[in-house]
């Protein structure tokens, strides 16, 4: 992921919009980072990783209660499905 992408601050819908043009532009400047190349693959990752994600944030003790979700949560869901196994 490049740090454009991973510095990203989403906010709002609009900063929303401006991250998946982001993801996309990663996706094809840095395939090799991706481990879910695949539209199935990637799926399968976005809906396993939102199922996990509560406990990435637990782990890295952020206070953020993925079951109250804002624009900046589903950024975080878009992310580790890049590379979720």
């Amino acid at each position: 992921m490049n740090k454009t992408l991973n510095d990203f601050k989403v906010t709002d819908r609009q900063t929303f919009i401006k991250f998946l043009d982001l993801l996309r532009k990663d996706f094809f400047d840095n395939p090799k980072s991706w481990e879910n190349k695949t539209l199935p693959d990637f799926l399968e990752a976005l809906s396993v990783y939102t199922e996990d994600i509560q406990g990435h944030y637990d782990n890295m003790k952020l206070n953020i209660k993925a079951d109250k979700p804002n624009w900046s949560t589903f950024a975080d869901i878009f992310k580790g499905a890049k590379i979720y196994e």
